[in-house]
């Protein structure tokens, strides 16, 4: 460990979009969750910043948020993010989800087994990769302490 002062974890997440309505009702209709603040980015004036959380008042560390940049699209590849993952309880809540996402018409995944949470993913309406995660097994289901060795998933027979 360093000596870094401490963090509190992951605050916010801010993404780009082409249609902040489009986005909106994505967050809102699809995904179930509220938009808790419209604003204009600070460092853009005119630009629209919008927040989006699954508690109604936007606690920090429950926010995505989105510039608007009609017309633009992004390159996956390094300094971009290749996709973020909200957590949900357990398997059943997972597939829940999955029939949930498909009855909106987003296409999602097969239920993918990661050996330390299962998982499936879809895109936004911009093609941004999310993935919905359950909370188990967890990170020591190999190790007694976690990161204290490298594993090798194919070797260990980790197959999804």
């Amino acid at each position: 460990m360093t000596d870094a002062p401490p963090t509190t974890g992951l605050h916010h997440v801010t993404n780009v979009c082409t249609d902040i309505e489009e986005t909106t009702a994505f967050y809102e209709d699809v995904l179930g969750w509220h938009t808790v603040k419209r604003t204009q980015n600070y460092d853009d004036p005119g630009t629209p910043h919008y927040y989006f959380s699954p508690t109604p008042e936007g606690e920090p560390g429950t926010n995505v948020t989105y510039f608007e940049y009609p017309d633009s699209q992004g390159t996956p590849g390094p300094g971009a993010s290749h996709h973020f993952a909200f957590g949900v309880e357990d398997e059943a809540t997972l597939e829940e989800w999955q029939a949930h996402l498909e009855d909106h018409g987003v296409e999602v995944s097969e239920v993918k087994d990661r050996t330390y949470f299962k998982s499936v993913y879809f895109t936004d309406p911009d093609g941004l990769v999310f993935e919905l995660a359950t909370q188990g097994p967890g990170f020591t289901r190999d190790e007694d302490e976690p990161g204290s060795e490298v594993i090798d998933p194919f070797e260990e027979g980790y197959e999804n």
